[in-house]
């Protein structure tokens, strides 16, 4: 893997790993029948045609991002999704699968078509901060990995998040966990270890939130937690339930029904 000079993911492994994401929904959900896909997915309450369909409205709306991006425009806004929403909402479940598909093929084609001048380029105002290209395929990396999951966990119980998915999303956590932790009843710091790839983090459990930062060893935590890489990813998201949580995974001093609540998930 390598990294921009930003400290980034670089847009080409980004990319790659878009690609691998989409080559794994696609190889998922193009041989399921009409009642497959109408089936229920992961995600609470939606099927797998739903989330193939989010998908496919998020492909078009990140075409948006990039679309202003390139000409210096303000951000596009709900004005601007809603119709893509609805058009969405009204497709059959095998529509939705079948275009989502072809919608984020069409998106990554698109951005693997811009020259490198207009890639370094490239700026946005995104949720508060400015976001490079790069950036912004993170923020969609993580959306499609996840999501993708959310289908063929579905399909086959023992899936993981792809590894190298996982490696170019898990150092931008940190926002997740500060926008959906619920935080816990008593405050607690947790050292984390992951491994795949191997990283260390301070999780900050407060009353009425949580952060997270990276570490360079257990300080005074008063907590511990051990898990794969693609299990901590999960866990922040809302997906680490114990059915669909790996052996390996030791915490101490801390509950995992603890960490749970405090992340249902977004």
């Amino acid at each position: 893997m390598t990294a921009a000079a930003s400290g980034e993911p670089s847009f080409t492994d980004l990319l790659t790993a878009l690609r691998h994401s989409h080559d794994r929904l696609a190889g998922a959900v193009t041989p399921l029948t009409d009642d497959q896909v109408s089936g229920p997915s992961y995600d609470d309450d939606w099927t797998i045609a739903q989330v193939a369909s989010h998908l496919g409205s998020g492909a078009e709306v990140f075409e948006l991002f990039v679309a202003a991006g390139l000409r210096q425009a303000p951000v596009p806004g709900v004005e601007q999704f809603r119709p893509i929403w609805d058009t969405w909402n009204a497709k059959s479940a095998p529509g939705q699968v079948k275009d989502a598909v072809r919608a984020d093929a069409a998106f990554l084609d698109q951005v693997a078509a811009l020259p490198p001048g207009e890639r370094e380029q490239w700026r946005l105002d995104l949720f508060g901060t400015q976001q490079s290209l790069a950036g912004v395929l993170r923020m969609r990396l993580a959306e499609h990995a996840v999501h993708t999951w959310d289908i063929v966990v579905a399909l086959d119980p023992a899936a993981t998040i792809a590894s190298d998915a996982t490696a170019l999303i898990i150092d931008n956590l940190s926002i997740l966990v500060e926008r959906a932790g619920k935080g816990a009843p008593e405050p607690v710091p947790v050292h984390v270890t992951t491994g795949d790839p191997d990283r260390q983090f301070r999780l900050e459990l407060m009353t009425d939130g949580a952060r997270l930062a990276p570490a360079a060893g257990r300080e005074d935590a008063t907590a511990t937690l051990r898990l794969p890489g693609e299990a901590f990813v999960r866990l922040l998201y809302g997906r680490l339930d114990p059915d669909h949580t790996p052996a390996s995974v030791e915490a101490t001093g801390i509950e995992l029904g603890t960490l749970r609540h405090s992340f249902p998930g977004i």
